[in-house]
C-alpha cells in the first residue's frame, strides 16, 4: 500500500517538475482560443484605422500609411508587454499592486500640471514628441484592477474560497477607486470614469461582498450623477451629450450630429458593406474621430452586419475566454484580476458600439483592440497579458 502511494506522489512530483522545467512547453499552455481572439480583432483593427485615415491623408498629400505605421509599432509594443506579463505570471504582478496603483496617481496628477496636454477639449495627455502622447487614465484601469483585486480577494485566499470581504477591505477599494475617478473626472473624461465605476461594482459584486454595498453603491452612483446635472458640475458639451441621446432630433446639426452621421454610416452598409476603403462616409469624413471613438462606423459601412457581426463575436469569445479563466481560477486575487479585466472590456465594447447605434450616449472611449490609440492598445494589450498569466497559473498548479 506504502509503495503504491509512493509511486504516485513520485509521478506526481515528476509531472510538476516536468511542467516547471520546461518540458511542457509555455506556448501550449497558453489559451489560443484568447489569444486567435484577440488577433483577428487586431488585425480588423488595423484595416479598419487604415481606412479611415488614409483618405484625408491623400487629399492633404501626406503619407496616407502614417496613421497605419503608428499603429502596427503600438500593437507590437503591446504584444511584447502581454508577452511579459504573461511570462511574469499574475503572482509578481500582486506583488507589484500597490506600484501599479500609485504610478496611475502619479500620472494622472502630472497631467494636471503643466506638462499636460489638452486635445478635443481633454485635457488627458502628455506629449513624448515624435507626434506620440501618453493618456494615463488608461492605465489607471489597469492599476485599479490589480489593486482591486488583491484587497477584495485577501480574505478569500487567507481563510476559505468563500470567504467575503472585510468591510474595512470594501471601504479601501472604494477610497482608491474614487481617489482615480475624482483625478479622471478634473480632465475631465467621463467615459473612463463610467468604465471604472462599473469595473468597481462588478468586482465588489463578485467578491462576495453583502448585498447592502450593492445598493450603497448604486443610491450612491444615482446621487452623484443628479447632484452632478443639478449642480452643473458637468461641462456643456457632455450635458449636449445626454441632451441628444435623449432626443437625437433636439439638435441634429450641433450635439446630435455625431449621433445621426453615425448611425447612417453603420445603416448605409447593408448586409456585406461596400467593401474597404470604399465608404462614401468614411471617404467624405462625415463622421468625426472615426479611427478612434467612432470606428465601429467604418466597420458598419465597409464591411456590412456580416464584418460588425464578427467583430461582436470575436469581443464575445474574448469576453467567454476572460470568464472561464476567472471561473476555474481558485485562487481569489486570479479570478478577481480576470472578472475586473472582462468587466472592462465588457462595458468599454457596449459603450462605444452603443454609442454608434444609439442606445448608448456619447462619451468618447475607444473600442478595445480595434480603435486606433497608443495609450489604449497598450493598456488593452496588458490586460490580454493579464487573462494569460491566470490562465497559465491554473494550467501549472491545477
Amino acid at each position: 500500500m506504502f509503495g503504491s502511494r509512493n509511486r504516485v506522489t513520485t509521478t506526481a512530483r515528476r509531472s510538476l517538475l516536468r511542467r516547471l522545467s520546461g518540458h511542457e512547453s509555455p506556448l501550449r499552455r497558453l489559451d489560443w482560443v484568447l489569444l486567435s481572439a484577440v488577433v483577428m480583432l487586431t488585425l480588423i483593427g488595423t484595416l479598419l484605422v487604415w481606412s479611415a485615415t488614409r483618405p484625408a491623408l491623400l487629399n492633404t498629400g501626406r503619407d496616407p500609411q502614417i496613421f497605419l505605421k503608428k499603429h502596427l509599432l503600438t500593437v507590437a509594443i503591446g504584444l511584447g508587454l502581454a508577452a511579459l506579463v504573461t511570462a511574469l505570471g499574475y503572482r509578481l504582478v500582486r506583488a507589484y499592486a500597490p506600484i501599479l496603483y500609485g504610478a496611475s496617481c502619479v500620472g494622472l496628477v502630472l497631467v494636471l500640471t503643466p506638462l499636460g496636454s489638452t486635445i478635443k477639449g481633454h485635457h488627458s495627455w502628455i506629449e513624448l514628441g515624435g507626434g506620440f502622447q501618453l493618456q494615463p487614465s488608461e492605465f489607471a484601469k489597469v492599476g485599479l484592477v490589480v489593486v482591486l483585486a488583491v484587497l477584495l480577494g485577501e480574505r478569500r485566499d487567507a481563510q476559505a474560497a468563500q470567504a467575503a470581504p472585510r468591510t474595512r477591505d470594501i471601504v479601501a477599494a472604494l477610497a482608491l477607486a474614487a481617489l482615480l475617478a475624482g483625478l479622471i473626472m478634473m480632465q475631465p473624461d467621463l467615459g473612463t470614469t463610467m468604465v471604472l465605476a462599473v469595473v468597481v461594482l462588478a468586482m465588489v459584486a463578485i467578491s462576495g461582498a453583502p448585498k447592502r454595498w450593492l445598493l450603497t453603491m448604486v443610491g450612491g452612483g444615482v446621487t452623484g450623477a443628479v447632484a452632478a446635472w443639478r449642480f452643473h458640475l458637468l461641462k456643456p458639451y457632455q450635458i449636449n451629450r445626454f441632451i441628444a441621446f435623449a432626443d437625437p432630433a433636439a439638435d441634429p446639426k450641433g450635439a446630435g450630429y455625431n449621433a445621426a452621421q453615425a448611425r447612417i454610416a453603420v445603416g448605409s452598409g447593408g448586409l456585406a458593406g461596400q467593401g474597404l476603403f470604399r465608404g462614401q462616409q468614411t471617404g467624405g469624413h462625415f463622421v468625426p474621430e472615426q479611427h478612434t471613438d467612432f470606428i465601429f462606423t467604418v466597420a458598419g459601412e465597409e464591411l456590412g452586419f456580416l464584418g460588425s457581426a464578427l467583430i461582436v463575436v470575436l469581443v464575445g469569445v474574448v469576453l467567454w475566454r476572460g470568464l472561464r479563466i476567472a471561473a476555474l481560477c481558485a485562487n481569489g486575487f486570479g479570478m478577481l484580476l480576470a472578472a475586473g479585466v472582462v468587466s472592462w472590456l465588457a462595458f468599454q465594447t457596449f459603450e462605444n458600439i452603443g454609442m454608434t447605434i444609439g442606445i448608448m450616449p456619447i462619451t468618447g472611449v475607444p473600442l478595445p483592440y480595434i480603435s486606433y490609440g497608443g495609450s489604449a492598445t497598450l493598456a488593452n494589450m496588458i490586460a490580454f497579458g493579464l487573462l494569460q498569466a491566470v490562465h497559465l497559473r491554473q494550467r501549472l498548479f491545477g
